[in-house]
């Protein structure tokens, strides 16, 4: 049996699929739109299995956007689809409930109603005749708690049950059945408005009947819209909250994160301690397991992000934080949803490209996926540090102020307004059918239900572990092959070399010495070579261009790979080393420092223009499911970036 999941959104719906699935779910997308489809294995007393499908929440049948259109087109061949609808109708919300569940009705389904936030009606006095609500609306209805997971084995007997004995009635709510055709979005919003006009005359009388409302004062959640919705207020206590939200994901993430770097790390030391040595030792720790740390290392960030925005959304805090910001970000194109996967895009923009799936509005979540990467994240930080030491002097301004932590607070907010600037452009561009309305409901203020966050969190770090690892392992081991490989003879030709000019070195500085010059022959070392006419205006050698391709897998990687090609150890050399290897570098064309002011300069704009992420393009596939804006993506940033460092070196020369 396959069931319907249907409701408006903020009903409580994703709880009930959550409670009735658990962790049975699995996550596809709808034929021809990029829109996911949740679906789960509801278990019965009996043992059978039914198959719940959660349909995107919609007001009406009206549809305005991709997601609401896919209730209709999935009800349009019901025979294929499905047995019953679960309907899930709101009690704090019942006029507001009716309007889909009408439509629904009249076109002749079979229909099982949950009816949720009965405690929610409670609290703001109305108490609902559950009895006679089912005879006005000729269906049965099950009161549940959907948080608390109260009525949910009522439910499941009636779903389990055959085809109920209530007969539909051609004329129970408007006169007679509808066509499912009738629902589209060319008719007019007059007529539209006319409709639904009546439908609530009809609903009005059913309120009448089965509704009573008590007096209630000191509404808990109208005392706190004063303060949270307030024009100045409530815009201060959401930065603070997504100060809270960024550096617990600076803080909190930190420990987790070195761990599974120093248990991935371990791995890697045990396979070349007990496997005899080859390519597929080499493979395995080098290619393999490293392209699995750097996966997996994201998890305490992304379950983190997540904790913490569902925590918001649970609690209700979410959508006044997404009404207060909305002004602020709509001229740029983008949607008040966008706040926050660009904040959080501070951290890491894997997370963030993942938050972007509460913005409904597929062009303003599609510019919040195309501009976020902008945001300076967490793995840029490596590389301004080492490039900011060597050209910022240890100076004050205004006697307290570091100088370098002004350069660094600046590269955040060149990250922050480039965002902006080029969500601007780019809604010039990305075309969309879709009409953009911000319409939302602010729900009750509620306690954030463990499950829910639990279930949610899974999902998120499930998705980001298979579906975006399979793409950054990959490319793990490519970099690999190219950085270990070379053409015939190269490789032992360069060993032999530099063992005979350098054979007075100690054998440490030697083998980095040897790395180093087998980094310059592999075919890494050819591609930079090859590279370097394109990178030369931009104030880079070759050297710096097999910094560019390796740290395409980690932005951070671009530390690493100088330390190796400078005859530096990675292990017991600190920064500081690496920073003085940088200054003494010449270059051999102007016979001075290599790494000058200008050049400095422009890496760090490179490096905050650039798609340098594997991980970032990884997920920003799995959430567009398209190749397309994927590397439009990466085209237009790495043009964004050479563009700006070339303007950048030229200026500063």
């Amino acid at each position: 049996m396959k069931i319907l999941l249907v409701g408006n959104p903020n009903t409580g719906k994703s709880t009930l699929f959550n409670q009735l699935t658990g962790l049975r779910q699995k996550v596809g997308n709808y034929a021809g739109v990029t829109i996911d489809k949740k679906t789960g294995k509801v278990i019965f007393e009996n043992q059978t299995e039914a198959e719940i499908i959660d349909l995107p929440g919609t007001y009406s049948l009206f549809a305005k956007s991709k997601d609401e259109q896919i209730v209709i087109d999935t009800l349009k061949k019901p025979e294929q689809n499905f047995d019953k609808i679960l309907y899930v109708l709101d009690a704090h919300h019942l006029k507001r409930s009716l309007i889909l569940f009408s439509q629904i009705k009249e076109l002749g389904f079979e229909i099982v109603v949950a009816l949720n936030m009965l405690d929610e009606a409670k609290k703001e006095g109305y108490h609902i005749n559950i009895e006679a609500l089912e005879k006005e609306l000729d269906t049965k209805i099950i009161p549940i708690n959907a948080r608390k997971a109260e009525g949910i084995k009522e439910l499941k007997q009636m779903l389990m049950k055959n085809k109920t004995n209530h007969q539909q009635k051609k004329d129970v709510l408007f006169g007679k059945n509808q066509h499912i055709d009738n629902y589209s979005l060319e008719k007019s919003d007059e007529k539209i408005v006319s409709k639904l006009y009546q439908r609530y005359e009809v609903f009005n009388e059913i309120e009448k009947k089965c509704v009573s409302k008590e007096k209630k004062q000191n509404n808990f959640t109208k005392k706190v819209d004063k303060i949270l919705l307030h024009r100045f207020w409530g815009l201060t206590i959401f930065f603070v909250c997504l100060l809270i939200i960024f550096s617990a994901l600076f803080t909190l993430a930190q420990y987790p994160m070195e761990f599974l770097e120093w248990i991935f790390g371990n791995l890697q030391a045990i396979t070349k301690a007990n496997l005899p040595e080859g390519v597929f030792t080499d493979l395995l720790a080098d290619g393999i397991l490293a392209g699995l740390g750097g996966i997996v290392v994201f998890i305490p960030q992304i379950a983190i992000l997540f904790i913490l925005i569902t925590l918001l959304e649970e609690s209700g805090y979410m959508s006044r934080a997404i009404f207060l910001t909305d002004k602020l970000v709509k001229p740029f194109g983008l949607n008040g949803r966008s706040i926050v996967p660009l904040v959080s895009g501070v951290a890491c923009a894997v997370p963030a490209v993942m938050a972007t799936r509460t913005i409904e509005n597929w062009k303003e979540r599609l510019l919040t996926i195309f501009v976020t990467p902008l945001m300076s994240c967490s793995a840029r930080l490596p590389v301004y540090v080492v490039l900011i030491a060597l050209v910022v002097p240890e100076k004050f301004f205004l006697g307290f102020i570091p100088l370098q932590a002004l350069f660094l607070l600046g590269l955040y907010l060149l990250g922050l307004f480039s965002a902006l600037f080029s969500a601007f452009l780019l809604k010039i561009f990305i075309k969309n059918k879709e009409k953009s309305f911000f319409v939302m409901e602010l729900p009750t203020y509620k306690t954030p239900s463990i499950k829910n966050i639990t279930l949610t969190v899974w999902e998120k770090v499930r998705v980001f572990v298979i579906d975006a690892g399979k793409i950054i392992l990959a490319i793990s081991i490519i970099l690999w092959f190219l950085g270990n490989y070379a053409p015939a003879g190269m490789m032992e030709k360069a060993e032999k070399n530099t063992k005979t000019a350098f054979k007075h070195l100690p054998k440490k500085e030697l083998e980095n010495k040897i790395a180093a010059a087998k980094l310059e022959v592999s075919y890494m070392g050819i591609l930079g070579k090859t590279i370097e006419p394109i990178i030369k205006p931009l104030g880079y050698d070759w050297k710096i261009g097999i910094a560019l391709i390796a740290s395409f897998a980690a932005r951070e990687v671009f530390v690493g790979t100088i330390s190796t090609i400078y005859s530096l150890g990675q292990g017991n050399d600190d920064l500081k080393t690496v920073q003085q290897k940088l200054k003494a570098e010449i270059n051999p064309s102007t016979n001075k420092p290599q790494y000058n002011f200008a050049v400095c300069v422009s890496l760090m704009i490179f490096y905050a223009f650039a798609m340098q992420c594997m991980s970032t393009i990884g997920a920003v596939y799995r959430e567009t499911k398209s190749i397309k804006w994927t590397l439009l993506q990466l085209f237009y940033m790495t043009l964004l970036a050479y563009i700006s460092s070339f303007g950048v070196y030229n200026l500063l020369q």
